[in-house]
């Protein structure tokens, strides 16, 4: 029997090949957004979960409680890892984690390789679950000579992973160090939020820098793992004064807190003290991108086979007087839909093997088919289970339930529901391809706009280069840009301490008179040597800029418009304010600029004269001479740095990346709500074809009393017309809520005028009559006489 139905099936999908091709392709397509989508969402879920406690490894996190309100902050006191440790029972591990920022390179006699690391407590291996391939977890950071490496790092330096005892130096010459190879571990790997190449002790900053251990400085990242069974509820009560309880209640406006290490990835953003999103946002709408793909290649199968149900009503009544019921005719109808849905999955496979290549490049992943799990191998299989079934269940109740005296006798007709329900689901096509159109052309807009927008500095050709080897020293870093400034091309040249894509360095120790003392807003704070302002092309509304023509310039302070705003000062400058204690004169006031993303409002931020403590050279290039002059900053810079490579970024680089995440929601919406509408267009394409083809008789008839070309046209596109004029209606105020919440997240966003839903209103409309018309026109030019003859 089984084997039977499957013959039918087959022999039926190739005699109607039309019907089967444009069902399979429709299909293909969909499962292979779908597939695509799914290796992407359940990468960006994996992210951070390998770790052996991932259940309880924790961050600890901060309240800062400000006049602008709460801001959550991921950095914590240096000390908060040990003395957790110490005075709660409820942590197992815990560790200080900070970025090694004094050390770029690491080198061996033969070799010298650029490096990212990490300063991390001696328990760093017990609580994340980097595999130690040598060396021992609880022994490996114990000693400040020791050094941990990875295993790629290994390879590089040594042409081996088996270097226990070898040693490696730092390769900045002004503070040379010897570390012995202790450990080496595997590579973070793709599914790890944090990148490095090896581990110091932390012991090496904390022993030697007595600030870093003051419970006000925050600079540090802290990680636990609780006890099994600790209720994090409970222990983020207890936790909830302790930073009050250290500092003797000198500080009160921060409250610590614990999240979950492996839900920051998803979850990272916080308003007003609330986890209220982050990347889950992307992963929740492509997720909901793969369900509309995957329903609207459902939906055109089923209305394909309910409108060609008619056609095998004679076979159903057949089929029926010899004896077959009509679970029998059921599970033959479904098995063809299954049969459909696995030759369109065997399809759509190869379609992502052919595509892959191209979705890494857009996402930046490494997704691959070659080593399927079985979480994968079963996820396919419930794919093409679930849209066998979802597709060809209504069919298959439609066709089973033919009464066969009326089939035999030619009496059936297309009943009232089945043209309701396929109008139905022709408008929720629609409505979901209106949906997809309206948030392709939102996130384009916010994404121009972004682009395009003035940031209240001029990022475009500056190039940038981090001040490494002997341009750490002051006294050559001003001997560089003094050479640099004498190229020719270079208009400015200047160094800073701040990367201007984000927070770098805040401080509340800003002092002005009518200061709230409760007041704990952080201000921005900026190091700078001078033009640098000058360098950004940042535009003065009050005073001036840090001059060599007005002596020294130590004890001077710049404020922006937002600062001067906030500490309500009329006529700041000559006015004195503190800062660390330090008294300085405001002889500025630079126009507000963006100096993070525009998620985010201008926040206070002030420059103060410091070249030592600046970790960034800049300079502005005259355009079309990027070339010649990076040409001329290399060779200057092997003059100070011999043997080292010369890297540089331009800044306007580094402000694209701030919004990689939503270039990639812009290039994947466009791609994939491209192939929904091609699916969709499918689907209405065979639709018109079998209208056509229902409606041939009476087109005949038309035509010989004298209708027009155009009015056969008409008649055929008006109703389709009528479904994209319903669906456009539904889905309006879905869609502007739905593209409202994503902006919402933007500070600074385009505005959701009527302009853009008109937009997309009409190319449903363009698309609906360009698909249906090709069908139409074919119909009305047709000659009556054979249409005719065929009665």
């Amino acid at each position: 029997m089984l084997n039977n139905n499957l013959k039918y099936a087959w022999r039926y999908l190739l005699k109607d090949r039309q019907f089967s091709f444009l069902n399979i392709i429709g299909l293909s397509t969909g499962l292979a957004c779908t597939i695509l989508i799914y290796l992407w969402v359940k990468d960006e879920e994996q992210m951070d979960q390998f770790h052996a406690k991932s259940d309880r490894l924790y961050q600890v996190m901060e309240n800062r409680v400000q006049a602008s309100g709460i801001w959550t902050a991921t950095s914590s006191p240096a000390p908060m890892a040990e003395a957790l440790q110490k005075d709660m029972p409820q942590v197992e591990y815990a560790v200080t984690v900070i970025p090694t920022w004094d050390i770029s390179y690491l080198a061996n006699k033969e070799k010298k390789i650029r490096a990212v690391g990490r300063y991390a407590g001696k328990d760093f291996f017990n609580v994340f679950s980097y595999h130690l391939i040598r060396g021992n977890a609880d022994k490996v950071l114990t000693d400040k000579g020791s050094i941990a490496v990875s295993d790629i790092l290994a390879m590089r330096l040594f042409g081996s992973t088996d270097v226990i005892g070898n040693t490696v130096e730092t390769g900045e010459p002004q503070h040379r160090q010897v570390y012995r190879v202790s450990g080496v571990f595997s590579d973070p790997g793709p599914h790890s939020s944090d990148q490095f190449d090896f581990i110091l002790s932390v012991r090496i900053v904390l022993d030697t820098r007595q600030d870093f251990n003051n419970w006000d400085n925050t600079f540090a990242g802290t990680y636990l793992t609780l006890k099994p069974g600790v209720s994090v509820d409970r222990f983020n009560a207890r936790i909830g004064d302790y930073i009050r309880r250290k500092t003797n209640n000198q500080v009160t406006y921060r409250t610590p807190f614990v999240t979950r290490y492996s839900d920051i990835y998803l979850h990272g953003r916080y308003q007003d003290g609330r986890q209220v999103g982050g990347r889950i946002e992307y992963v929740r709408l492509f997720s909901i991108i793969a369900i509309f793909i995957l329903v609207i290649a459902c939906i055109n199968f089923m209305n394909l086979s309910t409108a060609k149900a008619a056609g095998r009503g004679k076979e159903v009544g057949i089929r029926k007087v010899v004896g077959a019921g009509r679970g029998t005719l059921i599970l033959q109808y479904l098995g063809e839909s299954m049969l459909m849905a696995t030759a369109s999955m065997l399809l759509a496979v190869l379609l992502v093997v052919l595509f892959l290549p191209a979705f890494n490049g857009i996402t930046g992943k490494r997704l691959d088919l070659d080593h399927p799990g079985i979480g994968l191998l079963l996820s396919l299989a419930g794919i093409t289970l679930f849209t066998g079934l979802a597709s060809g269940w209504y069919p298959a109740l439609y066709l089973s339930g033919f009464a066969p005296s009326l089939v035999l006798k030619g009496k059936l007709k297309n009943a009232g529901g089945e043209l309701l329900v396929r109008k139905g689901l022709v408008v929720f096509q629609f409505t979901l391809s209106f949906l997809l159109i309206l948030g392709v052309l939102v996130v384009y807009r916010q994404i121009r706009f972004i682009q395009t927008t003035n940031l209240g500095y001029d990022r475009d050709h500056i190039i940038y280069i981090s001040q490494e080897g002997q341009l750490r020293d002051g006294k050559q870093q001003a001997s560089f840009l003094a050479e640099a400034r004498n190229i020719p091309g270079i208009i400015h040249a200047s160094s800073i301490g701040h990367n201007l894509t984000g927070h770098n360095n805040g401080t509340n120790d800003v002092e002005w008179d009518r200061k709230d003392p409760k007041d704990k807003t952080e201000f921005e704070a900026v190091p700078v040597d001078y033009d640098m302002l000058e360098t950004l092309g940042i535009s003065m509304q009050q005073g001036r800029s840090f001059s060599r023509s007005f002596g020294a310039d130590s004890t001077k302070i710049i404020f922006n418009e937002a600062a001067i705003r906030f500490m309500g000062l009329n006529d700041p400058i000559g006015k004195k304010v503190k800062l660390w204690g330090r008294e300085f004169q405001i002889v500025g006031v630079a126009k507000d600029f963006h100096f993070t993303s525009l998620h985010e409002k201008v926040k206070p931020l002030f420059f103060y004269l410091d070249p030592g403590n600046t970790w960034r050279l800049m300079a502005r290039i005259e355009t079309g001479k990027e070339q010649q002059v990076i040409g001329r900053l290399a060779q200057l810079y092997r003059q100070f740095n011999p043997g080292l490579p010369f890297e540089y970024s331009f800044l306007d680089t580094d402000y694209q990346n701030l919004y990689a995440a939503e270039r990639r929601v812009s290039v994947l919406s466009r791609y994939f709500a491209g192939l929904a509408i091609l699916i969709s267009c499918l689907g209405l394409f065979g639709l018109a074809a079998f209208t056509a083809e229902r409606r041939r008789k009476e087109i005949g008839i038309r035509k010989v009393l004298g209708a027009s070309a155009r009015s056969v046209v008409i008649l055929l596109s008006k109703d389709f017309l009528k479904l994209a004029l319903i669906a456009i209606l539904l889905a309006f105020p879905l869609s502007w809520w739905m593209a409202s919440q994503w902006l919402s997240s933007f500070a600074y966003r385009i505005y959701l005028g009527a302009g853009i839903f008109m937009i997309a209103g009409c190319s449903i409309i363009f698309i609906t009559l360009l698909t249906v018309s090709f069908q139409a026109v074919n119909a009305a030019v047709s000659n009556p006489v054979k249409s005719l003859k065929a009665e």
